[in-house]
């Protein structure tokens, strides 16, 4: 009679690891099948206030949890078998502890009198993901009569581990044994009630806010922006702090200033074209600061580095977001805070409208980046996504080309739009996984724009659609375009090396994951097709787009010359 107690026992244990994690705050997890990890499994079934996903490939399974956590801020959980299944997910999980994005991967594994005796799918999982977790922890199979407080704690414990004081992924490796499924009905887990867990937010201290302010008193600055905070409140605090110090804000398309009802007069979108020239805006700052992540643009990251302003980042840990290495000091503070505390100091702005050059050159680029003969192709299907989408909606930007086009043409508007982007390590994979996670998680169908390469990386995830419907625009320019504007494209073997165009057809992608299929030649063709909407709420739908590589790459280019740039390079 002992196997049928182990099974019971397993999902005793498991029924008490998930209920500690759902008291944590945790309400969305993802699953792909395995063997080992049925207790998981089972247990995640019968708990209510988790909602289930299943996906059958880890990789895409781990980042549809990572767009699940991405713009909630609650940790969503990536449940696997062992072996090599916890592996996939670790592109997800650099992504996650780069961008400071929650994440709990919780793999099974085989009990330790297993480990290192031949035994099938067994690997040493212990500590799997390195440096890159917030914690790991390992727990034994669960011996008869056990302890279930020790599950329960340790999901709990892990759900906070996820959110504060660094958010990022954890890691829980949970040995079980055979027999894993019980033969007999067992008892439900007892009911959990959401402890309402919030990552405390971390004030600014009020010496450094006052030294900060006195600093800045009556000289003339820059806000920089990046990937910014979750909260409503972030648009309208840094607004209001950019006013009353008279800075121009260069605003990064991840930021969530370039669109919104918030007050928009002072944001700068223009910046990666004119700041390349060397006849860039004269009136040089004395200070910047910057909140948030590195921006998008290399342009501006060269020109922070080279300013001789003094540079003040804000955040609240992990990496300093300074490749340069130039900045003077960085304040440990949420940034919404931060901003309210200096406003309310009230440091007097510079004398006279020094700002005023940045708004003319902010004039000049988006003229000149407005110009028809210099526009390449993805420009007017940045301008159409801007024009069609509806207020509020989702819009998740592949890396490569496709962010650089939106950091370079989208200006913004007064509507809303919440936008997102994997920028952690701008990796190219799991980018059709994170953005229908990211639709899933609220609710609404979200609008990918994609490069070739990027939908061929993860077109295992397009399955996630039968649970999330959406969007896929697709930049097909024959491979890795964005190598053309780079040194590698006067190579003799560019194509072979660096191109590698796979010829696939993107009719047959859409077929094989059900989904519609449009062929489109235009930005105004794409825009119609949007607003027209699908026949099928719950339908996906795939929009392709091919891009004259040849044309884009000449575009770009003479885009970047005609405003005085020194060098032609994203």
């Amino acid at each position: 009679m002992a196997e049928p107690s182990v099974a019971a026992d397993n999902l005793a244990w498991a029924d008490a690891l998930i209920a500690g994690l759902a008291a944590g705050g945790v309400t969305h997890a993802v699953l792909a099948p395995g063997s080992r990890s049925t207790p998981l499994a089972l247990a995640l079934d019968r708990q209510p206030a988790i909602d289930l996903t299943v996906l059958p490939d880890e990789r895409c399974a781990a980042f549809f949890a990572l767009g699940l956590s991405r713009d909630s801020g609650r940790p969503a959980l990536f449940i696997c078998t062992s072996g090599t299944a916890a592996a996939h997910a670790f592109p997800a999980v650099l992504e996650a502890a780069s961008d400071g994005v929650p994440l709990i991967v919780v793999s099974a594994d085989r009990p330790a009198e297993l480990q290192h005796t031949g035994a099938n799918q067994t690997t040493d999982q212990t500590d799997l993901f390195g440096r890159h977790v917030r914690l790991a922890v390992t727990l034994p199979a669960p011996e008869p009569d056990a302890d279930a407080n020790v599950p329960r704690s340790t999901g709990h414990r892990a759900a906070e581990a996820a959110c504060w004081p660094l958010p990022g992924p954890v890691h829980l490796n949970v040995a079980l044994r055979e027999p894993l499924v019980p033969t007999t009905d067992s008892a439900a887990p007892a009911p959990v009630v959401d402890n309402g867990y919030q990552c405390p937010v971390c004030q600014p201290d009020t010496r450094a806010v006052e030294s900060l302010a006195a600093l800045i008193d009556g000289r003339p600055g820059l806000i920089v922006c990046g990937r910014g905070p979750r909260s409503r409140r972030w648009p309208g605090a840094v607004a209001r702090l950019a006013r009353r110090l008279g800075a121009p804000i260069l605003a990064d398309p991840l930021s969530g200033l370039r669109w919104g009802p918030h007050d928009r007069e002072r944001v700068l979108t223009a910046f990666d074209l004119f700041l390349r020239a060397p006849a860039r805006p004269a009136a040089r700052p004395d200070w910047v600061l910057q909140f948030g992540a590195t921006p998008v643009s290399s342009a501006l990251q060269r020109y922070l580095a080279k300013c001789g302003a003094r540079r003040f980042l804000v955040g609240t840990g992990g990496d300093w977001q300074d490749p340069s290495r130039s900045a003077a000091n960085r304040l440990l503070a949420d940034e919404v805070p931060l901003a309210e505390a200096l406003v309310s100091l009230a440091p007097a702005a510079a004398d006279g409208d020094w700002g005023e050059a940045w708004f003319e050159a902010e004039s000049r680029g988006a003229d000149l980046a407005a110009e028809p003969g210099l526009r390449p192709p993805e420009a007017d299907i940045v301008t159409a996504l801007e024009s069609t989408l509806s207020p509020g909606a989702l819009l998740f930007v592949g890396n490569s080309l496709p962010i650089r086009a939106v950091d370079l043409f989208a200006r913004g508007h007064d509507e809303p739009l919440s936008i997102h982007g994997n920028r952690g390590l701008s990796g190219i994979d799991g980018n059709v996984s994170t953005a229908l996670g990211l639709g899933y998680a609220s609710g609404r169908r979200p609008v990918a724009l994609l490069g070739d390469l990027t939908l061929y990386h993860d077109m295992n995830g397009l399955l996630a659609t039968r649970d999330c419907p959406a969007d896929i625009v697709l930049l097909d320019n024959g491979g890795g375009g964005i190598f053309g504007l780079l040194p590698q494209s006067g190579q003799p073997a560019f194509e072979r090396l660096w191109l590698t165009p796979t010829d696939l057809d993107p009719a047959r992608i859409a077929a094989l994951y059900g989904l519609g299929y449009q062929r489109l030649a235009t930005g105004d063709a794409l825009a119609a097709a949007l607003a027209e909407g699908p026949a099928d709420e719950g339908a996906s739908r795939l929009f392709h787009i091919p891009i004259d590589r040849a044309v884009s790459t000449r575009r770009f280019t003479d885009l970047w010359r005609a405003a005085g740039a020194t060098e032609d390079r994203p």
